[in-house]
């Protein structure tokens, strides 16, 4: 999607959500204000999904689907107890958007199914929640923006700081002035992860389809320290931190700076400093993000990403956050503490307390369903905040400046970093058209 379709997208998103054409396809479930889903991916961030979705007395669960045989049984489990009925079960997502009465799927899995698996319940008639990042590689997110606008489903991406109160109000202020004119944000994410060790390929356990759960990357051997949760370290699955707990902070900056394009100039230097293990990305890492003068006035604008996932030292008393610079002031903000303002000497003049708000989050969710508003992060925005993690792990891997032309969304000048924009893929029924 070029510059001007892209922001033409933005702008009118609010429009395009309510109109009948995005909400058609009204089931009986959806008549009666209740909507059924399909959750897939139950494990992890999934299961917090799961449990919130399953005390909701608007929202059935009737699939979960997971390769892994016994999250999938513990899932329908925790659906029986705090709902009182059991979903269906399939180790195929397939299953679940084949069925007629399934109205949205909310998609948990490892990074590498989030665009695929997305596309495909969009082309089954489908709304979406997917997890962030909202693509795995920065052709896949391209493909996402257009299946949205194909099909016309709602798409909602898990940067739930979106639809937190507290957070929506301070970046409305900011976005009015509350500190001058905005033209940097510094984002960190310094915390310390666990090392996944070193391990030789062996047999997959009886109760993972391994194949299945590989979807349509390129076939690897299963390895010990892939499953649970560790394949977020390894290239063919994850994006690494930026892309697990980073994006959050990423998708804060760029939506308190109104940076609607993606940037034009992007450097970065890192890699594995500390840890000394099979992780394929970055221990440590800072990326430089420039982004063109919006609608060519005021001044290019900045994002500096700094990583440290080795150190649990805070920097500004939070292990994640974002700060603000402005003419007349600065905005400290932690998704998971709050926000303060400073104005001239530094001196606080207003603070609040917040939380990221996942239930506040699938409420827009299923109000956009409905008709009744418009997803706090949609296709486009989870796109363009999944691209800023993407760009600064090229940049990183190839340690070059990388110049990105925003008008036909291409690297410039450097063929190789190009071809990272997209990724190999196999010969599978998963596989997006045109990647």
């Amino acid at each position: 999607m070029n510059t001007k379709t892209r922001r033409i997208f933005l702008q009118t998103a609010a429009g395009a959500a309510v109109l009948p054409s995005a909400v058609s396809r009204v089931s009986a479930n959806q008549a009666a204000n209740r909507v059924s889903v399909a959750l897939i991916g139950p494990g992890g961030m999934g299961n917090n999904h799961l449990r919130l979705l399953a005390a909701r007395h608007d929202v059935e669960i009737a699939w979960v689907c997971d390769p892994d045989a016994n999250r999938q049984a513990e899932a329908a489990r925790t659906v029986l107890d705090l709902a009182g009925r059991s979903p269906q079960e399939s180790s195929d997502l397939r299953r679940a958007l084949e069925d007629p009465r399934v109205d949205a799927v909310f998609i948990a899995t490892p990074d590498h199914w989030h665009a695929p698996a997305a596309i495909l319940a969009c082309d089954a008639g489908k709304h979406v929640y997917v997890e962030k990042p909202a693509s795995h590689n920065f052709r896949e997110g391209q493909l996402l923006v257009e299946a949205a606008q194909r099909t016309g489903r709602i798409i909602q991406t898990g940067t739930q700081s979106r639809s937190s109160e507290p957070m929506r109000e301070v970046i409305q202020r900011i976005r009015e002035g509350a500190i001058g004119e905005v033209v940097t944000a510094r984002v960190w994410n310094s915390q310390r992860r666990s090392q996944i060790g070193r391990a030789q390929p062996e047999a997959p356990p009886d109760h993972l389809d391994f194949d299945l759960w590989l979807g349509p990357t390129p076939a690897v051997p299963y390895r010990p320290n892939l499953l649970p949760s560790i394949w977020r370290w390894w290239r063919d699955f994850g994006c690494g931190d930026i892309g697990n707990d980073g994006v959050h902070d990423l998708d804060i900056a760029r939506w308190g700076l109104g940076a609607a394009d993606h940037p034009i100039r992007i450097a970065a230097l890192g890699g594995k400093y500390v840890f000394d293990d099979d992780m394929q990305w970055p221990d440590t890492q800072t990326a430089i993000f420039e982004f063109a003068a919006a609608d060519g006035a005021g001044h290019p604008r900045q994002i500096l990403f700094e990583q440290r996932i080795w150190s649990p030292y805070f920097q500004e008393n939070a292990e994640n956050g974002v700060v603000f610079h402005g003419s007349q002031g600065s905005l400290w903000l932690a998704k998971n503490a709050g926000w303060k303002l400073y104005g001239e000497r530094n001196a606080v003049t207003e603070e609040r307390q917040c939380q990221p708000d996942l239930a506040a989050h699938h409420q827009n969710f299923l109000d956009a369903m409905r008709g009744e508003a418009v997803p706090n992060c949609d296709a486009a925005e989870g796109h363009a905040s999944a691209a800023l993690c993407h760009f600064a792990n090229i940049a990183t891997r190839l340690q070059r400046t990388l110049h990105f032309e925003p008008a036909s969304e291409t690297i410039s000048g450097d063929e190789e970093a190009a071809a990272l924009l997209r990724r190999s893929y196999r010969d599978h029924w998963a596989r997006p058209a045109g990647a």
